[in-house]
């Protein structure tokens, strides 16, 4: 699961920029100033130049992570909205959770294998909830009107019943993962990089490499598995490119309803995971280009933070930050771009942080 936690990829990823603290407004009156106590500039004095504002900064999109492929393919406008325009979200209480679960899972491997049990994993619930709140203070917010920890208090229980089904689906005393929350990061030959984070990996004293990612959901229907695969299938599209190793295998632990899902993949599986990556990322810089950004309606609409700049909605995006092709003519009266002088807002590409890529095949 590309959880919230995803921190690295999320981090470094376009889609991360949502987190930044808002801009604050340069042309606002300082805080606890008496304006009476400033004395009024003699009539002589020249007017200073008025203070430059501060724009905020528009990030083209430079990247492509399984979360942010998969808003495109759900809304191309829920895409800009989160990684363009940035608009803030809500925690929610099933995602903390999630991220509550990954960051327990991932911790109780510090351990030695024999004190792997389900207690310790549990007893671990608390201090990740507490380091939770320190890294991310606004999940607080989650709790705000339940004043006697009520809520709080179940929803705890609810993180470790998932914690402690874990082992009726895996033996963590028989695993030693080589990796956990794994930043992947590999750049095509066509220039498109790809990026995410991998819960664990696994390797076998032979060598056959397993992906394996939690999800604190339920199973999907058949017909609607392939939408997880596709996650499975961009890590292990990463790791080949990166490592020229094909994965053994991709596995799914769905602790909501305690079943595991395996796939085995086949390079054919991973070449045409790169051709749909490609595709979809043309089409969105076909958007970021020209601007049109299209809804597109589903029944996850109702679990938008966004429906009140949504069209769909009766709401109106947010001015478009970034320069539209063919918005003014060039010298030859042909469709051109708008002159940077006369941008909304300046732009740039998110960066990379150079983290390491996992110790799985060779480097």
């Amino acid at each position: 699961m590309e959880t919230s936690t995803e921190g690295v990829a999320d981090t470094a990823d376009e889609s991360t920029a949502r987190a930044d603290a808002p801009t604050p407004d340069p042309t606002a009156p300082p805080t606890g100033v008496d304006t009476a106590d400033i004395p009024a500039p003699a009539a002589t004095t020249e007017a200073e130049p008025e203070p430059e504002v501060q724009r905020p900064v528009a990030i083209a999109p430079a990247s492509l992570s399984p979360s942010r492929a998969g808003d495109f393919m759900q809304c191309p406008l829920l895409y800009r909205f989160r990684v363009i325009d940035r608009l803030p979200e809500k925690p929610s209480e099933a995602a903390t959770r999630g991220t509550l679960v990954h960051a327990v899972l991932e911790r109780l491997f510090d351990a030695p294998a024999a004190e792997r049990t389900a207690p310790r994993a549990k007893s671990l619930v608390p201090g990740q909830w507490d380091r939770l709140r320190e890294s991310r203070p606004e999940v607080v917010e989650l709790f705000a009107d339940d004043p006697e920890g009520e809520r709080l208090a179940r929803w705890l229980g609810e993180a470790e019943q998932l914690v402690e089904r874990w082992f009726t689906l895996e033996d963590p005393t028989r695993l030693e993962p080589v990796e956990r929350e794994l930043f992947v990061e590999a750049v095509l030959d066509s220039g498109l990089k790809l990026r995410g984070i991998i819960d664990r990996v696994d390797v076998a004293p032979t060598g056959e490499v397993r992906i394996v990612d939690y999800k604190t959901g339920k199973a999907p229907r058949p017909e609607y598995a392939e939408g997880a695969l596709f996650q499975m299938k961009f890590y292990a599209l990463v790791v080949w490119r990166l490592k020229n190793v094909v994965p053994r295998r991709l596995q799914l632990v769905y602790l909501g309803s305690g079943d595991v899902v395996t796939y085995d993949p086949v390079l054919a599986d991973l070449e045409r995971v790169e051709r749909k990556l490609h595709a979809l990322w043309e089409a969105i810089r076909e958007a970021t280009e020209t601007g049109e950004w299209r809804p597109r309606p589903t029944k996850l609409c109702g679990w938008c933070d966004h429906q009140a700049h949504c069209p769909e909605f009766g709401g109106t995006p947010p001015p478009y930050p970034l320069p539209v092709r063919g918005a003014v003519p060039d010298a030859a009266g042909g469709p051109g771009v708008v002159p940077r002088a006369e941008q909304a807002v300046p732009v740039r590409a998110a960066e990379s942080g150079g983290v390491p890529q996992g110790r799985m095949g060779p480097d």
